[in-house]
């Protein structure tokens, strides 16, 4: 498979070492341009390209980067690039420790709801709940007691069967989360946040998510809505 990913911080740089490893061809970009990432290109064997270049010619595009990022993507990225291409956005709003207050989130948008209207494009919601060493070194064959499993979210069921394959090829079992519009249960300060549970435990956390967004990771400290009413 071709994939392209947008960004080489934790996430993005461990996916693109992960998928290399597995035999994809990954190109990857940053905001800062091709040239900061020779080394990074030396080390992965990934090839580096502008963001614009990372979305075209390939199968799946991952985005790793911040949440208040998004804003400053290209304006109509993917103009011309096959609806076929899936899109996963791996990302998670921290509005007190990086990205301020974004109000369509903070008055209930799911955070992968909000990316999506940004870019002007379907998003699966996949690898944000999994710390970047895990994703790296924690994946273990198929039927491996307490595999680590990752939940899932969007609306296009064949993008999100296809993310879902590409989870298990890590090394982690693959749960579909239902639609995007439940990806708040998913999202920072829920019970699968951060918690490397196995297949069934990951059902029981999202199961027994709150709505209720916690204030740690609320701009105002008060407890909002995790989704729309």
């Amino acid at each position: 498979m071709k994939i392209g990913i947008i960004g080489a911080g934790n996430i993005g740089g461990t996916l693109t070492r992960r998928l290399i490893s597995l035999g994809h061809k990954v190109c990857v970009a940053n905001s800062r341009g091709p040239e900061t990432l020779k080394d990074f290109a030396k080390e992965t064997r990934a090839k580096v390209v502008t963001v614009k270049e990372a979305v075209r010619g390939v199968d799946l595009v991952v985005v790793a980067i911040p949440e208040a990022r998004v804003t400053e993507l290209p304006k109509n990225l993917f103009a011309g690039v096959p609806e076929k291409v899936v899109v996963v956005d791996t990302g998670n709003y921290y509005p007190r420790e990086r990205d301020g207050r974004i109000e369509d989130i903070e008055a209930g948008l799911t955070e992968s709801r909000w990316v999506q209207r940004q870019l002007g494009r379907p998003v699966i919601k996949a690898f944000n709940n999994i710390y970047a060493r895990d994703l790296m070194s924690a994946g273990r064959p198929p039927g491996t007691p307490h595999r680590i499993a990752l939940p899932v979210a969007g609306d296009d069921r064949a993008a999100k069967e296809e993310v879902m394959r590409l989870v298990e090829a890590l090394g982690f079992d693959a749960i579909d989360a239902g639609g995007l519009d439940e990806s708040w249960r998913q999202q920072p300060g829920t019970p699968v946040y951060g918690t490397n549970l196995d297949a069934a435990g990951v059902k029981r956390a999202l199961a027994d998510a709150s709505p209720q967004r916690p204030a740690a990771f609320s701009a105002s400290g008060e407890e909002s809505h995790a989704h729309p009413a």
